[in-house]
């Protein structure tokens, strides 16, 4: 399933506290316009592209990245961008993309 732009927006748009993967902390953010999620913490402030974010979802769903949170990571910053990875598995396992597992698996 494609990520739907207009379903981030009314769920992010207004703000957010999305949960980290593991640690019992939250993403915090701000807003969702057409080309952006911004998001920030009390000492840096950035913008996650959505031609990113959808180029993401669109390899988990070819196999090309793990759905794996730990190897998504990995795989983002390879395929698609050094774009704060980790936030945006974050908010890719919130959205219901990435496995809920809290492990880092191997690859061999």
């Amino acid at each position: 399933m494609p990520l739907s732009w207009n379903d981030v927006i009314k769920k992010y748009g207004d703000g957010y506290q999305v949960p980290t993967i593991v640690g019992d902390k939250f993403l915090h953010i701000e807003k969702v316009d057409n080309k952006a999620i911004t998001i920030s913490s009390p000492i840096w402030r950035t913008q996650l592209h959505r031609e990113n974010l959808e180029k993401g979802v669109r390899l988990i769903e070819e196999g090309i990245i793990s759905p794996d949170p730990g190897l998504f990571v990995e795989d983002y910053i390879l395929y698609v961008a050094n774009e704060r990875a980790t936030s945006v598995a974050h908010i890719l396992r919130d959205l219901g993309f990435l496995d809920k597992t809290e492990t880092f698996s191997i690859r061999c």
